[in-house]
């Protein structure tokens, strides 16, 4: 099997769409399984964690592969919950294309919106797919203009359903020009093709003309065509689908119902027609570590080995690590180079996965995705590569988790095991955090939300034997500055007959909300080499991730190190370590240090009859409604709250619309903080 033929995709979508049943189906249809596994069954190959199965949601990304025709699939399921953005998109870095399902129901969800731009984020090609054509009040036609309004994405419809809602039975392919059955008999692995009914042939040819119009953009001689009234060959208008997909100008979409059954097989065939192969994306750039030099990667098999971890499982405490081969030939046993850590690993055993089933393999090639175990001190984002050619790869977006709460062992075996299980928990996780309080002495677990806290518990009791008691989820604020400041820090310190001695020279400019942290230092000299200077910028890092008054780290802030005088003999490492810390906590105190709180934008269903009582729940809660919209007979508000008023939310919403009420939130920004919570944490 060549490159041409590889499909590195991903599924992503809002949750509940239908993401893991349309997976099941692509791997029934393909071959690959032999039952289909159904997720309110808890049998769905891809969610087998017991927490996935228990709940019905999708929480870790799984990579299995399959071959439809002549085309072998790589396909990642992802998530659709917020608290698990991370799976997402560290997917979304790795992958070469990906298919969005959308509810014919409900459209376009806030979760669609911000995978949808986590894929915008990296240009990968897209095509959709509307699922759940066969349920009441689905309306292909609404998601398609959601889709433009909301996405700013150029839908392109390729099919045509037949019959609405119940009696959805199959699809009209608008490129062949023919009616597509699937046989209830054996589960739709039989696709009728069958000529069109007379009363649908002026339908269709109205749509064809659009699509035709469509993609005229990207074949001058579709425009002339079109023009002339000439009708395009199937075949053409394939090859301009492609080019327009590809340049990620329009989305391909498809219809169905994954869960009766409908639809899956031309949606395989549009993965092998229209999404890229690991040779037609464009080539990543890296930087030679010694060098600064950039180099391209090409998806040559030839080249020196370039690959990038993008996932990493704890496998019986073993590292299980996920890569994606961008460059070279991987085999088992090979000594690599992990460029952006510094140091080597050897490849104990080479898989392809299925879920979290193992295919052996010797070697694998550029373009492969593959699972390695037998690495020590490899981790999400990081480089791997030939020894004699090092290279390091751009890493992945993580995003701040915003949440935390405390626990605590509770009998001497769990607390032997405790600190060993969290640290397989983060060689997973890059959003789940875990420090001590320095006052309490209790471990803080942080994360994207509750439902990541909550599995992340859960986890440590099923899988790591840790009974943990736990306090109320907390809200992580930041700290930033109200005004610029400078100051000088002189550490000097005498140990065993040796001082320790460091200055620097400090200015801390406040920055403009979101824009995280900046750190300058002046240029390298004899005395101040890049390496001395990379370990003073680690440490001013470290004196901000504490803050300067609530132990809550700094953000939106420069920090400048105007000066770092260097006196031969006398300043030492251990000194300006010393400094750079202890300087900027304290230089920042003297900023006028303010708390922000995180802010989340939510999405609420509520029926009509309850939409007052709703807007008064929200308005105490200090929330700020952006907009409301007509949806059969509910209404769905798009609205902002801090975090900190929204926990035990759900409850008071169901109570309030009799069960009836759901929503969605996912992290918006950062904001001040009113003044007594400021006051609550002595500023202000």
């Amino acid at each position: 099997m060549t490159r041409e033929t590889i499909r590195n995709i991903g599924i992503i979508s809002h949750i509940d769409a239908g993401k893991t049943t349309v997976s099941e189906r692509i791997l029934f249809y393909s071959g690959e399984t032999h039952k289909m596994g159904e997720v309110h069954d808890g049998q769905a190959v891809m969610d087998w964690m017991p927490q996935e199965q228990e709940r019905g949601i999708t929480i870790t990304a799984s990579a299995t592969s399959c071959r439809w025709g002549d085309v072998r699939i790589n396909l990642i399921d992802t998530p659709g919950h917020i608290d698990f953005t991370i799976e997402v998109e560290r997917s979304m870095r790795v992958l070469d294309g990906a298919v969005a399902i959308f509810s014919a129901v409900e459209g376009v969800q806030p979760q669609s919106e911000s995978v949808w731009r986590q894929a915008d984020r990296y240009a990968v090609p897209r095509i959709c797919f509307i699922n759940k054509m066969d349920r009441v009040g689905s309306d292909y036609r609404q998601t398609l203009r959601q889709m433009e309004e909301r996405l700013g994405a150029r839908p392109v419809l390729l099919q045509l359903p037949l019959g609405e809602e119940s009696g959805f039975s199959g699809v009209i392919d608008l490129l062949d020009e023919q009616a597509l059955f699937f046989d209830v008999g054996d589960l739709g692995k039989t696709m009728q093709r069958k000529p069109l009914s007379p009363d649908m042939v002026d339908a269709v040819r109205e749509e064809r003309l659009k699509l035709s119009e469509a993609l005229a953009d990207f074949d001058e001689s579709i425009l002339a065509d079109f023009v002339n009234g000439t009708k395009v060959s199937a075949e053409r208008l394939r090859a301009a689908l492609r080019r327009g997909t590809l340049a990620c100008s329009i989305v391909p979409v498809l219809l169905g119902s994954a869960l009766r059954n409908k639809g899956i097989q031309p949606l395989l065939d549009a993965v092998g027609y229209y999404l890229p192969s690991p040779e037609e994306v464009p080539s990543l750039v890296g930087r030679d570590p010694a060098s600064e030099r950039s180099e391209t990667v090409a998806c040559d098999p030839r080249a020196p080995l370039r690959a990038l971890a993008f996932k990493v499982m704890s496998d019986e405490g073993r590292m299980l690590t996920y890569l994606r081969i961008y460059a070279g030939s991987l085999r088992f046993g090979a000594t690599l180079l992990n460029s952006s850590r510094g140091v080597t690993e050897r490849v104990g055993r080479l898989f392809r996965m299925h879920s979290h089933r193992r295919e052996d393999l010797t070697e694998a090639f550029a373009g492969d995705i593959v699972a390695v175990l037998g690495f020590r001190e490899t981790y999400t984002g990081d480089t791997l590569c030939d020894p004699h050619h090092p290279l390091v790869l751009e890493g992945l977006t993580i995003p701040e988790p915003v949440v935390s709460v405390a626990v605590e062992p509770q009998g001497a075996d769990d607390r032997e095991k405790f600190p060993a299980a969290l640290t397989k928990l983060q060689w997973e996780d890059p959003t789940f955090r875990v420090h001590e309080d320095e006052e309490t002495g209790q471990t803080i677990l942080t994360g994207m939300g509750e439902l990541h806290l909550e599995i992340v518990i859960d986890r440590l009791g099923r899988e790591y034997g840790v009974r943990v008691t736990s306090g109320r989820p907390r809200v992580v604020y930041r700290e930033t500055l109200r005004r610029e400041v400078r100051r000088r820090e002189l550490f000097r310190f005498e140990r065993e007959g040796r001082a320790e001695v460091g200055e620097i020279q400090f200015r801390l400019k406040p920055l403009p909300r979101g824009s995280g942290m900046r750190f300058i230092l002046p240029p390298a000299t004899p005395q101040l080499t890049p390496a001395l200077l990379a370990l003073i910028e680690e440490n001013l890092r470290q004196g901000c991730l504490t803050g300067c008054q609530t132990g809550y780290r700094l953000t939106d802030l420069q920090v400048e190190a105007e000066e770092i005088p260097f006196e031969q003999g006398v300043t030492t490492e251990t000194g300006l370590k010393a400094a750079a810390q202890r300087g900027v906590q304290l230089a920042a105190r003297e900023g006028e240090p303010y708390l922000l709180e995180p802010i989340m934008t939510l999405e609420l269903t509520v029926p009509t009859d309850y939409l007052g009582k709703v807007l008064g729940t929200l308005q105490q809660k200090r929330g700020r409604v952006e907009g409301v919209r007509n949806s059969g007979d509910s209404e769905v508000l798009r609205a902002t709250a801090p975090l900190s008023e929204m926990f035990g939310f759900m409850t008071e919403l169901r109570s309030a619309t009799r069960g009836r009420g759901s929503y969605t939130m996912e992290f918006l920004c950062f904001e001040e903080a009113p003044h007594e919570v400021q006051k609550q944490f002595g500023l202000g």
